[in-house]
């Protein structure tokens, strides 16, 4: 349904355009346009509605009534899919934890190297006397 409903309103489109090309301006002349030269006829300055006019109408209504039908059936839920039938996927096993270097731990008596600070050399660790009991 919706295919056919998508070529009737390509047709319609293109039919819309044809015709209004097809209708000569209105604006051909400047004084039509405020009542002058055409004021004595039955319909104003405008005149009648053309055959032209009346086929115009017809598509703009039949192009908006298709519009509207289209977008209401492409809001609708889909009772098909091509994921359907698929079911979900198993979660992904989870990466290895990153190894760490090991810590180096000095030996016992002595202190470690303290990163050197912003515009001072590294201090080297001394040893420090055995405590006594």
């Amino acid at each position: 349904m919706i295919i056919i409903l998508t070529i009737l309103h390509v047709i319609v489109s293109i039919f819309m355009i044809a015709v209004v090309l097809l209708q000569s301006g209105k604006g051909a002349e400047m004084g039509a346009s405020f009542g002058g030269g055409g004021s004595q006829s039955v319909f104003g300055a405008g005149g009648g509605a053309t055959f032209l006019s009346k086929l115009t109408t017809g598509a703009a209504i039949i192009f908006m009534l298709t519009s509207l039908t289209l977008s209401y059936l492409s809001g609708l839920p889909s009772s098909s899919s091509i994921m359907s039938g698929k079911s979900k996927a198993a979660p992904a096993a989870k990466a290895p934890a990153p190894v760490q270097a090991p810590v180096s731990v000095p030996p016992a008596g002595q202190t470690p190297a303290q990163p050197p600070v912003q515009g001072k050399p590294a201090a080297v660790p001394t040893a420090t006397p055995a405590q006594s009991k």
